[in-house]
Formats: C-alpha cells, structure tokens, sequence
C-alpha cells in the first residue's frame, strides 16, 4: 500500500514562518500555511481538504510546490505578460489609462456604468491617448501589466463581530489541535428547519423546459408541521453526520439532551474530547446550556467519559461552520418536486441522505 502523501519534518524558522503565515491578510498565503501545518501534524491529504475547503490534488499540489521552493510556495507568483512584451501605452499612457478605467465610462458619453475592453479602447481613442483604434488585446495586456485582471464581482458579507480574528485564530488552533490527538474529534455543530412546502435553489438536467417545482399546499387536516427542526453535528476527522430531531423547536433543554447523547454516540467509538463548534444561538449560550457542560465536565473528571471543550464563531459568520454547505446540498437532495411529504418522509430521507440512523424525535421534558 503506498504511502500517504506528507510534508518533510519542519524546521523551527519553518514552523515560526508558518504559524505566522496563518495570520497573513493574503488569503493564499494562510490557506498554504494551514495545508503545510497539518500535513506536518500528521493528517492525510483528503482531510486537509475537508477542513480547509478545498480538493485533495490542491492540498497534494501545495505539498509538492513546499518540497520543491520551500516558504517561497507561500507567495503567490505574479501573473500576467511578460517584462518587455511589446506594447503601445508607455508609463505615462498608462496612468492616464488607469484613470480613465476608474471613472464611469458614462463620463464619456457612453449609456453603461462597467467597463468593456472594447469601450476602454474606443475611449483612449477618443480622448487621443492614442493615435490609431487598438485592439482590445492590446487594453488586456496593458491592464495585465498594471496588475489588473477580469474578475468576477463577488456579493462580500463580513462579521460585525469586533473580536472575529481572535474567535476565528481560537477555532483554527483547536482543530490543528485536535489533530494532533487520536482520542480527540471536531464537531461543527447546527440546528436547521426542514420545509415541507419552500424549495432550495438548485439546477437539474432537462431536455426541453426546465425543471419544474410545483407549488405545494397543504390541507387543513394534515397533522404535520409544515417545517420540522433538527440538531446536526458534522465530524470531518470521522467523516460522519450525527442527526437528531426534535418534536417542537430548538431550545435549551432539548439541546442538553441533544448534547448528552452525542457525548454517549462518540465515547462508543473511543474519543475522549469533542471540540464542539457552533455559533451564538440563544440555546447554544443560555444559563442552562452552560451550567450542563459545566457539571458534565466535572462528571467526566471525576468518573471518565468524553469532555466538551466549546467553541463560539464570531457573529453572523457561517463560513466558518463546516456544516453549513452540508445542509445546503441535503435540501436539494430530498426534494420533491409534485407532492408534499409527510413529516416523518422527510425525516427518513434526510437520514439515507447522510446515512446515518433514524431516532426518536427528542421531546422537551415538562416540569
């Protein structure tokens, strides 16, 4: 059986630049350091995938490119032409370019509020940067060389949390952490509704009209819910999802009881430790929850079993929850598109989806 791709041992100046590579505003250079750091702590190359967000031939391509330069790997290379390609704008056209590739090409008369190399060309032709029509190749190359490139534009949400780089630095620690310990796992933990009348957003394959999903009502009779809630938990070191629903909604006391049974679940299989991530809901940081894991812990000192270290994300992030995608494609994947399901319906394909075993729905004790 052949070996698993890994990185060669680290030197101490290595690990120091890696460890500081993780904290680097330029996304390519942490999202190196993070592949090079846990393939350094002894993870395969499909489980750094899963934790960073990327494909295993990326994680074995970094791999390769640090055997082969080092921490020069943890700079991205420039692109574009080459240094003396021949072109028509000189130092002087080309900052007069810049500026007019800033303004609104309705500045010069033209009925769009975005920029086509085409009409870039035709504006430097107009304001007599040049004095023939070029190309819009030449326009390409020029802007190539002062570092410009099409690029798709992108809807940007960030944290309105004041401490997200700490919170984020404090998970990314705990699963390198984890890592590094047999008898420990990593859980990115949610709750989600499961619609029985809203469908996701998704494509399919068709010959001639597209898909169609049609609207659904439900009848007065119908004793179901028209949404059902569950409590999710995804284990990437495990590679298995731990589904479990509840009969109302998400509270703190089903969430103690949720808890105990995954604590239960993983100490079968031999782990010690959960790191539990999982975001700010009221019914992950109420009085209740926290008082559980506190005396559950000391329970585990005193007795044995598996401790929970907690982990909260940063407000409104959801990038950051490794579960959030997971719910994402299971919704696509148990739609119905002429009929609505009953509860329980659901409920068996959201299991077979991650195949994993249907329980009873947890029920809120009554005083």
């Amino acid at each position: 059986m052949p070996k698993s791709l890994k990185v060669r041992p680290l030197s101490p100046d290595e690990q120091t630049a890696l460890e500081a590579g993780r904290q680097s505003p330029d996304g390519f250079t942490v999202r190196r350091s993070q592949i090079i750091l846990a393939s350094a702590a002894g993870q395969k190359p499909p489980d750094i995938a899963t934790l960073v967000g990327c494909t295993r031939q990326n994680v074995c391509l970094v791999i390769h490119d640090f055997e082969a330069r080092g921490l020069e790997c943890l700079v991205s290379r420039p692109s574009g032409p080459k240094p003396g390609a021949e072109l028509r704008f000189d130092v002087a056209q080309r900052e007069r370019l810049k500026a007019i590739a800033h303004a609104s090409p309705r500045h010069y008369g033209h009925p769009r509020s975005t920029w086509t190399l085409k009409t870039l060309a035709q504006v430097c032709y107009e304001q007599e940067l040049v004095g023939t029509l070029v190309s819009h190749e030449t326009i390409r190359q020029t802007l190539l060389l002062m570092g410009v490139s099409w690029k798709r534009a992108k809807q940007w949400i960030t944290s309105p949390d004041p401490d997200y780089a700490r919170k984020k630095r404090q998970r990314d620690r705990l699963i390198l952490m984890a890592a590094q310990h047999d008898t420990w796992v990593v859980g990115f933990q949610d709750e989600v509704w499961w619609s029985r009348l809203a469908y996701p957003d998704m494509h399919a394959w068709s010959e001639d009209d597209p898909f169609k999903l049609h609207q659904k009502h439900i009848e007065k009779t119908d004793p179901d819910s028209k949404a059902i809630a569950c409590y999710g938990l995804w284990c990437p070191f495990l590679a298995i999802m731990v589904i479990r629903f509840v009969q109302s909604r998400p509270v703190s006391d089903l969430t103690c009881q949720y808890l105990e049974w995954v604590c239960q679940s993983l100490q079968s299989l031999g782990k010690r430790v959960l790191v539990l991530i999982w975001d700010n809901a009221s019914w992950h940081v109420s009085k209740a929850v926290r008082r559980w894991v506190r005396d559950h812990n000391q329970h585990v000192k005193q007795t044995g079993g598996l401790r929970l270290i907690l982990c909260l994300l940063p407000v409104k992030s959801p990038w950051l929850n490794a579960i959030e995608p997971k719910w994402v494609h299971a919704k696509r994947a148990i739609v119905e598109p002429t009929k609505v399901l009953t509860a329980d319906e659901i409920k068996q394909r959201v299991c077979d989806y991650f195949d994993c075993e249907l329980l009873p729905s947890l029920v809120k004790k009554t005083a």
